[in-house]
């Protein structure tokens, strides 16, 4: 069972303001979802092996292809603030 202590604890590292009611609330709430999780070690996983994800992963990304590129002009008609050809932006230091 999480104490209330325990959630007051987790609530200070999360900067939480929490009254009493929340505290008991929590509490529970907490205990519950540990308890299922404890459920979890029961399972038989012999065999099985680790995974980060259950579906393979591919790389989504497609070739690079030379393309048609827009006007400089129509690029920047709605730049805020423009120098040349070039978008103009606040200098950060």
């Amino acid at each position: 069972m999480i104490s209330i202590k325990d959630v007051e604890h987790v609530a200070l590292l999360a900067r939480l303001t929490l009254t009493e009611d929340e505290k008991q609330i929590y509490s529970k709430q907490l205990s519950d979802i540990l308890e299922h999780v404890h459920k979890l070690q029961d399972l038989n996983t012999d065999g099985i092996q680790p995974t980060a994800h259950v579906l393979p992963l591919k790389n989504v990304f497609r070739e690079d292809r030379v393309g048609e590129h827009m006007p400089v002009d129509q690029v920047l008609a709605n730049a805020p603030d423009r120098q040349d050809k070039f978008f103009k932006v606040p200098k950060i230091v």
